[in-house]
């Protein structure tokens, strides 16, 4: 037996937002919203999984949005990698879904509050351990609530979660178990299966009852998804190397000066501008030939002859 992994975005949304859904969904939101209480009791999808619209990877994302039985409005979405503007992205998408329950000039009391749920396979707060991160409006110096619990941000980390299968105790435990291991697993642990939400999520993620197009979409949007966090790790990692050699430059420029000055006095302008054009490896040779240079004239052929044309 062998199971879709659920941190691909449309697998995620075929096994949290097919017409079957409704009861797996529902207790994944008591999990993750609730500790586990049985709060939400019944809701309505409001753009359910379509298979026929799979097939054409042009979305950057997917989402699922549901509707709550006192009306709150629940938006969920799986992130494989960190992307461009993330944090203000999550919080636009929260407000529209707010906003967007009002016509014009239809009154503000019949707002519902909305939840958005995130589930991130990486890790977006440093300074906290906690897998699970919920976010309200609070008052910022005795923090205590908005009277109005009309937005909420939850958070769900999944590199964070180092349980094993037999440590798992609470739903919430079960839940991100299912999230982060699903793909490896080859049977329905017992561990899993007393949870019949549970159960029936990985019956949705068997391979074998899914259509041939179904998993080649999967498989491609796999693909596709890991090419991406692959691309934006290379360029966090060649961005921080820039930093980096950045840095080393202008210690190298200020170690210069420091030398120039003590062994001329005030270097003049046009001098400390041709010193802070010259590349790195330039800027460590004139450190080891300043001792050679008897005069500013002397400094300022060097300086014509290794800067940049």
């Amino acid at each position: 037996m062998k199971f879709i992994s659920p941190k691909v975005d449309y697998a995620f949304k075929k096994i949290f937002g097919s017409e079957q859904s409704k009861e797996v969904l529902i207790s994944f939101l008591n999990a993750i919203i609730y500790n586990g209480d049985k709060i939400i009791q019944s809701l309505t999808i409001a753009n359910p999984y379509n298979p026929g619209q799979a097939i054409t990877l042009k979305d950057t994302y997917l989402d699922i949005k549901a509707v709550l039985a006192n009306g709150s409005v629940v938006i969920i979405e799986m992130q494989i990698a960190r992307v461009t503007a993330f944090s203000k992205r999550i919080v636009y998408n929260l407000s529209k879904a707010y906003s967007n329950q009002l016509g014009i000039g239809e009154n503000y009391l019949i707002l519902n509050p909305v939840i958005g749920v995130t589930i991130t396979d990486f890790i977006l707060f440093n300074n906290t351990p906690d897998v699970i991160n919920q976010f309200v409006f609070q008052e910022k110096n005795k923090n205590f609530e908005y009277p109005d619990p009309e937005l909420q941000l939850i958070f769900v980390e999944l590199p964070k979660f180092k349980k094993s299968l037999s440590e798992l105790t609470s739903l919430s435990d079960k839940w991100i178990y299912f999230l982060k291991e699903a793909a490896s697993l080859d049977n329905i642990p017992n561990n899993l299966g007393d949870v019949s939400e549970i159960e029936l999520a990985l019956n949705i993620a068997n391979q074998a009852k899914m259509t041939v197009e179904e998993l080649e979409v999967v498989e491609r949007r796999g693909i596709m998804l890991q090419d991406e966090k692959g691309r934006i790790t290379y360029a966090a990692e060649q961005g921080e190397e820039k930093g980096r050699e950045k840095g080393r430059l202008q210690e190298a420029i200020a170690l210069v000066m420091r030398l120039l000055n003590k062994r001329f006095g005030e270097v003049p302008e046009v001098i400390s501008t041709k010193v802070e054009r010259l590349p790195l490896q330039d800027l460590e040779n004139l450190t080891e030939e300043i001792l050679d240079l008897n005069r500013l004239e002397d400094l300022e052929r060097w300086l014509d002859e290794h800067s940049p044309s």
